[in-house]
């Protein structure tokens, strides 16, 4: 038989169906979950206008039998969190395919609630996993205006318009409402984790929801994630035939561009600065 003979006859037949093989489609949500993309972030961020194509794509597969998110996150910003996560579970059930989270490096945090938007969840034993809780930090610039020169001018319309201003002092009445805004979003996020994780949480509410973090392997034990195992190795003994088809979120222009970006100005090179440092705290809190 020729060459030319064994490729035809490798071809499927007219009035047959080619074999091809099921896809498991993999969304790499990676980097600081926040609102506005910042031209500094090396590590991606994530938000539903950077997901959303690749979540669609991952979801439009016509073979598709399980969604695989690859998830590596210290967190962010809880409503982009909340967002994304209810994004994923909407598709899931328009699809009806199963949903499968990995914890990579870190699923902190916002990382964490994008990870219960998975049926099952699945870690490293050294990843660093929960930190189901609210935090806001920022500086305290009192007196550095005076300093240089500068006057401070605030006017407002409505007494509770202006909060915690970093170049005045902090107010108590201030404090304890943020405080009190902490707790209504920590609510939130507990709601979240008790709906998704259910039954298979282990653990008094204070140790559970205290912020704390864990190994892969402890999140285990406290029912945070249900196994111990990377995405190929699971995927592997789950769905041996299956092809990964991976769908990454793009980077925004700004983002690809850096601080080279084109009318840039230098009071946005130095936003996107600070962002930049406020994007390493939030991985450095993890070693990372």
């Amino acid at each position: 038989m020729s060459v030319t003979e064994k490729l035809v006859s490798r071809l499927p037949r007219i009035g047959e169906k080619s074999e091809r093989a099921p896809v498991v489609a993999v969304v790499r949500l990676h980097g600081v979950i926040s609102p506005t993309p910042t031209p500094l972030a090396a590590r991606g961020v994530i938000n539903t206008a950077t997901t959303e194509s690749a979540l669609t794509r991952a979801f439009e597969h016509e073979r598709l039998v399980a969604v695989a998110l690859a998830i590596n996150s210290p967190g962010g910003a809880p409503t982009q969190s909340a967002l994304v996560a209810e994004r994923i579970r909407e598709l899931a059930a328009k699809k009806s395919v199963p949903v499968l989270a990995f914890c990579e490096d870190v699923a902190a945090s916002g990382g964490y609630w994008l990870a219960c938007a998975g049926d099952e969840i699945f870690a490293h034993g050294s990843s660093m996993v929960g930190s189901i809780g609210v935090v806001s930090a920022g500086f305290g610039l009192t007196g550095l205006l005076e300093r240089f020169g500068v006057e401070r001018r605030v006017h407002t319309a409505g007494t509770r318009k202006v909060r915690l201003d970093p170049f005045r002092p902090e107010e108590p009445e201030d404090i304890a409402w943020l405080k009190d805004l902490q707790g209504q979003l920590h609510d939130q996020f507990t709601a979240w984790v008790r709906e998704r994780r259910g039954g298979r949480l282990v653990g008094t509410d204070d140790e559970l929801f205290s912020g704390e973090v864990w190994t892969g392997l402890r999140a285990k034990e406290l029912g945070l994630v249900d196994g111990v195992g990377t995405l190929r190795s699971v995927i592997a003994e789950r769905y041996p035939d299956a092809e990964l088809a991976v769908a990454a979120p793009k980077r925004p222009l700004l983002a690809r561009l850096g601080v080279n970006a084109p009318g840039m100005s230098t009071a946005d090179r130095i936003l996107a600065a600070i962002d930049a440092v406020e994007a390493k705290a939030s991985w450095s809190r993890f070693g990372l």
